[in-house]
């Protein structure tokens, strides 16, 4: 049984039609034919209904499909687990991470990573925390920086390391002669009763703890406008609509009056998390550990963002 074979029979199986298979193969189409009947020679079984205009799996293709389909897929990964092994001038890193953290963290990171590894492709996934989880269980993703949930507790099939703390903020746009005001104070969670605040759509973790916070007050939060993306909510806070919870690190390039909140404050804790029986790739524990030093680092030298604190040790 040969790589190749299996490779035909899937074309076969997917477009039901041996011309337009061998076309998707980029192959003369009586080599596509004469490889599939190797195959069946090989296996002792045939694997198509042929009828004229009609293509159909037997019992036997429906057998060898899924199999078929998962030796083609370790195959690729034996590749380019191979191709990682040349110092890292190849490979692949996926990774997921929640909006808030694509517009301040990430981008350093990955600007100091791609200098030292140019050749490795990165992909990233913007979700909120459980999708990112789920996606990662599933083995869709590499790696994934996440807001652990306020138990502590992450999934059991993941390995989670916490990195930082970041506190929450509030923000809201700029009133003449009022910043400097509400830059030396400090707001109350029970501030925000009866004001209508921009909220960003379901999913988002900041919604969740927003929504926990003003629960756990005494309230119910009110809206004046919901379901925005992360750019669409400072866009509706600069509109002068309401203001918005947002982390640290966002609220400090937004440009928006920011408002600290009072002790104990709202916070939230950042990981990095990967699949606990799946070893991370030579490429993406060189993106784990470029990510672990850069904050280390950015501690050491008093330059990690405004109102984070670092939890590695």
């Amino acid at each position: 049984m040969q790589l190749q074979q299996l490779r035909y029979f899937l074309a076969v199986a997917e477009t039901r039609h041996f011309t337009r298979a061998a076309e998707a193969a980029h192959v003369a189409q009586p080599s596509l034919s004469q490889q599939i009947r190797a195959l069946e020679r090989e296996l002792g079984a045939e694997l198509f209904h042929r009828t004229r205009g009609n293509i159909a799996l037997t019992d036997a293709g429906d057998a060898l499909l899924p199999l078929a389909r998962r030796i083609l897929a370790d195959t690729e990964s034996a590749r380019l687990a191979v191709q990682e092994t040349v110092q890292l001038r190849r490979g692949r890193v996926r990774l997921g991470a929640p909006p808030s953290l694509c517009t301040s963290l990430v981008p350093d990171v990955l600007r100091v990573f791609r200098d030292r590894h140019p050749g490795v492709a990165l992909m990233v996934r913007e979700g909120g925390s459980r999708d990112l989880v789920r996606t990662l269980v599933a083995g869709e993703l590499d790696l994934a920086l996440i807001i652990t949930p306020p138990s502590g507790e992450a999934a059991p099939a993941l390995d989670v390391t916490e990195l930082l703390h970041e506190e929450l903020v509030l923000v809201a746009a700029r009133e003449e002669g009022a910043a400097q005001e509400r830059a030396r104070r400090k707001a109350r969670v029970t501030e925000l009763r009866g004001r209508p605040l921009v909220m960003f759509r379901e999913g988002y973790d900041l919604r969740e703890a927003t929504l926990a916070a003003c629960r756990a007050a005494g309230f119910e939060p009110e809206f004046a406008v919901e379901g925005g993306e992360m750019d669409a909510v400072l866009g509706f806070v600069r509109a002068g609509l309401g203001p918005a919870v947002l982390p640290g690190m966002v609220a400090a390039r937004s440009g928006l009056a920011v408002t600290p909140f009072a002790g104990p404050g709202l916070g939230r804790t950042i990981a990095v998390a990967h699949g606990h029986e799946v070893p991370l790739t030579r490429a993406a524990a060189a993106l784990r550990a470029t990510l672990l030093a850069h904050l280390r680092d950015a501690a050491r030298a008093g330059e990690l963002p405004p109102g984070t604190r670092l939890l590695l040790s």
